[in-house]
């Protein structure tokens, strides 16, 4: 089976942001994504419409960007959209807002997309399709052929705890603590073809095994396959599915830029002949696990014999690291506003302080939320 890979211009970007739809007074999820982006298509033509779309439940939709050549370029591009949609939404009582999970709303009551997609999924999947009412941040960062796609995402895998803490916005999940830092990660890892990605040396292995998963009835198209890492043939990019819903711009300009600096560094040394390192998958479960019940305050593994150190002192030291080529990229503010979110603290550190002050009252962290997605900025302590 051979599968085309549209080559990309080398670290060229493109972000994926899944909003959603809440309702001002209730603060519970409201499904009117149909309506809006029906008005949307006729307030701004095709086009502009094509910037924002469906997702399995009624209550979201996926902001898009077009193919990017920096990170302050499509995080306008995004905030650009949002600006319509909330337009429009705001008009129908409802707000737009971003995290993993939604602090308060059960998936049980939530309606299905009318797509023949989706309806395969739930028909196949059942429950485990029925509960991902779970929201992400996905980065595309473009890559010039097929032989460099899979040592970049092998590589990549050693990030994936750095990305998940940094993004770990999902606390709660039906209107409880879970007590973990990304209840998201691990519902969607749920799904027999998603979670952590399979080392394949090169793309003639990833063919054979598309083809064999193809053959054997576990997906029908390879779109089905949903790695926190993986490649996308069509983009000609090595896309980041990693990250929990973030619920500022700042915040996504941070973990698309350091994406698109890893791939940056990782396409230059293979340029120069180096040989990227692949992790043993168990080291990388165990950190993402880590990274997914402590947050910035995990300690991951750092070899395999036991040695650990703090997420957060290696994304100190990762920022600093990659600072030249983030300049050479023009990304260097919104790689810097990596250590922002370590000292604000990331979302989930937020979501649960608001909770406090509020005896418990999650439809104040909904509100926070709201607030977050409006400024652009996280809210701290006041």
């Amino acid at each position: 089976m051979q599968i085309p890979f549209s080559s990309s211009t080398s670290s060229s970007l493109g972000i994926e942001w899944e909003l959603q739809l809440v309702d001002q007074q209730s603060r519970e999820l409201r499904g009117e994504a149909t309506v809006i982006l029906d008005e949307l298509r006729a307030k701004a033509g095709e086009r502009e419409a094509a910037k924002a779309k469906h997702e399995l439940f009624e209550s979201t939709v996926e902001v898009i960007t077009g193919v990017c050549g920096s990170v302050g370029e499509a995080t306008a591009d995004l905030a650009g959209t949002v600006s319509l949609l909330r337009d429009l939404a705001e008009r129908r009582g409802v707000g737009l807002m971003c995290s993993g999970t939604h602090p308060i709303s059960d998936y049980a009551g939530q309606r299905i997309t009318d797509d023949n997609r989706y309806s395969r999924l739930v028909s196949q999947m059942q429950w485990l399709a029925r509960r991902l009412l779970i929201f992400g941040v996905h980065v595309h960062v473009g890559v010039r052929s097929p032989d460099k796609a899979m040592p970049i995402m092998n590589a990549l895998m050693v990030y994936i705890p750095h990305f998940l803490a940094l993004s770990a916005s999902s606390p709660f999940w039906l209107g409880g603590d879970t007590g973990l830092a990304s209840s998201r990660s691990q519902v969607f890892a749920s799904l027999p073809t998603a979670g952590l990605p399979y080392p394949l040396e090169d793309w003639p292995r990833f063919e054979s095994f598309m083809e064999t998963l193809i053959a054997a009835g576990t997906i029908e198209t390879i779109r089905e396959v949903w790695w926190d890492i993986r490649p996308h043939p069509n983009f000609g990019t090595v896309e980041l599915r990693i990250c929990d819903g973030l619920p500022t711009l700042l915040e996504v300009g941070a973990v698309a830029a350091l994406a698109q600096c890893l791939v940056d560094r990782m396409n230059t040394q293979i340029d120069r002949g180096y040989r990227l390192p692949t992790p043993q998958r168990w080291l990388v479960q165990e950190n993402k696990w880590r990274a997914a019940r402590y947050g910035l305050d995990a300690q991951i593994l750092i070899d395999g014999r036991g040695g650990v150190r703090s997420v957060r002192d290696d994304l100190v030291d990762l920022v600093e690291d990659l600072l030249p080529v983030a300049h050479r990229l023009g990304c260097a503010q919104q790689l810097a506003d990596v250590l922002v979110i370590l000292e604000t603290g990331a979302s989930y550190t937020r979501q649960r302080a608001v909770a406090r002050r509020a005896d418990g009252d999650l439809t104040r962290v909904v509100d926070t939320l709201l607030e977050e997605m409006n400024t652009g900025r996280p809210v701290v302590d006041r």
